[in-house]
């Protein structure tokens, strides 16, 4: 029997910001299932240009970027705005509306799945509603659904990302450096509530870190990225200060 296809298959994946500059060289990458898969290396390695090709913010070079088999790079105009609808994004900065309240927020994540004059509204379907109230239920912020979102700290309005990215109902979720903002026990706290939430719902995680221990602690899977191409692929507990070395360089900081 033919084991599936996975539902994130990157063949050759180019990005130049410089013509003759690659940022990213030529990736092949395939995202499991479920569970998360790390992302690490140094400032500038091309974490985030990656993810952003995923979703199409940046436009990749060459190279193609499956997603259940439909080629995400390939894709214009409405075609590319229903596939964006299947890709949840968690950011660094929170990226939400902060004079919005904490419901409108999550509400967000339904853009492009409800008319235009429901949004203009703010008349969103029942089932959006109550789904929103269970999100925030999951995420821990029932009782701060009316608060406008920049009355919330850091580890608050990271919730409020997770809740709006998986209102989405997506099939893979892309958090970039969701936790570098936050202090370390937040840190946990977040990373804790990403794995529960998108294990029960059985979404896989592509996640950027810059923090090898909490990657090692949480991912199923750690990528190893350094001037944009792949030096280590596997498991957390194979990942040894040789390979460290390799992608961050240098022999002292360890």
């Amino acid at each position: 029997m033919l084991a599936p296809s996975p539902p994130l298959s990157i063949r050759g994946l180019f990005k130049e910001y410089v013509p003759g500059k690659p940022v990213l060289r030529g990736l092949d990458l395939d995202v499991e299932a479920e569970g998360i898969t790390a992302i690490i290396g140094p400032s500038g390695t091309g974490k985030s240009t990656l993810l952003r090709c995923i979703n199409r913010l940046v436009e990749p070079t060459s190279g193609e970027i499956r997603l259940h088999g439909e080629n995400l790079a390939a894709l214009r105009g409405r075609a590319l705005r229903l596939a964006r609808r299947r890709i949840g994004m968690v950011f660094q900065e929170y990226n939400l509306v902060e004079r919005l309240s904490v419901m409108e927020n999550v509400l967000c994540g339904r853009l492009g799945h409800v008319a235009l004059w429901r949004v203009f509204l703010r008349r969103y379907p029942q089932a959006d509603i109550d789904r929103a109230f269970a999100l925030l239920d999951a995420v821990g912020l029932p009782e701060h659904a009316t608060r406008r979102a920049d009355a919330l700290s850091g580890g608050q309005r990271q919730r409020v990302g997770i809740a709006r990215a998986l209102m989405q109902r997506p099939d893979l979720l892309l958090a970039d450096e969701p936790t570098s903002s936050l202090d370390p026990r937040t840190a946990v706290e977040v990373l804790e509530l990403l794995a529960r939430l998108t294990g029960e719902v059985g979404v896989p995680v592509l996640l950027n870190i810059h923090n090898v221990e909490l990657a090692r602690r949480f991912a199923r899977r750690v990528i190893g990225l350094s001037e944009g191409a792949v030096i280590y692929d596997g498991p957390p507990d194979g990942l040894r200060d040789a390979h460290l070395r390799a992608i961050y360089g240098g022999e002292d900081w360890l």
